[in-house]
């Protein structure tokens, strides 16, 4: 449903690749490949076109220089690319993918955990980054046109990506629903782009303790989230708001919906449905994020040492692919949400709540009712 309720302008596709002939070796990469592939091989292997795959070669240069002991020197740099793309766009094992571009599961692995920390290097700056003043405020007319939702620069959620804990702490990464996860709480723009991410906190923390343990809560707390003074809103200096759901504590910079039950007026189901139907943008962002990197459907093979890293980075390659238009493969989908793992949801503390979040609900409420929107 959120797929159809976003109607973003990224272009969705559905294809069939050619299955490509069981011979592989070393020089497989640059016989078949760089000579044969054509855009739809691209973008089904590495979830990127051949100009984005060789513009983040190009940006992860200086970040894998060829001196690194661990690669062999005949390893070009995008051959090392590729190797990790693929992993981490297919969740292949190692075993199976080390014999694909002739090189042993060692490599596999080193590749991965090289390219992934050479990507929160070298491109979280240009594509995972606090916005400034300029661009806030264009994300508030982003989330207006596109969304109905006036004073707002983002939508705020979690997302739990399973994992096999070391048994000495199973306890901790034991999730609300009893399987065990790693927790990362993000914020997309109207875009669906991630512009804040805190990750790889045990599964059984509720969202509300990951967001006071995040950057995020800090920002704003020191009043980093909106211009000083705070815009005009209804008549009155207001910070920008974020959106979150019922886990997260009403504050004076995130808006939740109000708690379903008989007595609510008709403005303020009118503003739960507002603000739901805007907070899907996050929830599309997510299935999108996994469906393209779906090393984060079952992160098996990765240590809670990589762990942030590789999160991190398939949420930057994720706004790369997002901001250079690469199309978007419906058929992805398929998958991503297991029934057997539901998500935990834990209503937020009271003690968390603001009572001055309270005005600005109500001033919410007097936007939608004057605009008459519903």
């Amino acid at each position: 449903m959120t797929l159809l309720i976003a109607r973003r302008r990224r272009t969705s596709c559905y294809f069939y690749p050619r299955a490509w002939p069981s011979v592989r070796g070393a020089d497989w990469w640059e016989r078949v490949v760089l000579k044969e592939f054509g855009p739809q091989d691209w973008l089904e292997k590495f979830r990127m076109s051949r100009e984005t795959f060789f513009y983040v070669c190009n940006r992860l240069r200086p970040g894998l220089a060829p001196h690194s002991a661990h690669f062999h020197p005949a390893l070009p740099l995008e051959k090392r690319v590729a190797v990790a793309l693929w992993h981490l766009a297919t969740n292949v094992e190692y075993q199976t993918l080390s014999p694909l571009f002739g090189v042993g599961p060692s490599t596999v692995q080193t590749c991965v955990r090289e390219v992934s920390y050479a990507v929160v290097l070298l491109l979280k700056p240009l594509y995972l980054r606090l916005p400034n003043e300029k661009e806030l405020e264009n994300m508030v007319r982003i989330f207006r046109a596109r969304w109905g939702f006036p004073h707002c620069i983002g939508a705020l959620d979690s997302l739990h990506l399973p994992i096999n804990p070391p048994l000495r702490l199973s306890a901790d990464y034991c999730n609300g629903q009893g399987w065990h996860s790693i927790l990362t709480q993000a914020t997309v723009d109207g875009l669906g782009q991630f512009w804040d991410v805190s990750t790889a906190f045990p599964g059984s923390m509720e969202n509300s303790a990951v967001l006071e343990s995040s950057r995020l809560w800090v920002l704003a707390k020191e009043g980093r989230l909106c211009p000083n003074p705070p815009k005009d809103f209804m008549g009155k200096a207001q910070k920008y708001v974020l959106l979150g759901d019922a886990t997260y504590p009403l504050q004076d910079w995130i808006l939740k919906p109000y708690q379903e039950d008989e007595n609510l007026t008709q403005r303020q189901l009118q503003f739960n449905y507002r603000l739901k139907r805007a907070h899907s943008v996050i929830e599309n962002a997510f299935l999108r994020l996994k469906a393209r990197w779906q090393i984060l459907l079952k992160c098996d093979d990765c240590s809670l040492e990589l762990l942030p890293t590789l999160v991190l980075a398939c949420c930057i390659l994720h706004n790369v692919c997002e901001a250079h238009d690469n199309p978007f493969n419906e058929e992805w989908l398929e998958g991503t949400e297991p029934t057997e793992l539901p998500k935990p949801c834990q209503p937020a503390p009271a003690a968390m709540e603001d009572g001055r979040a309270e005005q600005v609900r109500e001033l919410m409420c007097q936007y939608f009712e004057s605009c008459g929107e519903g």
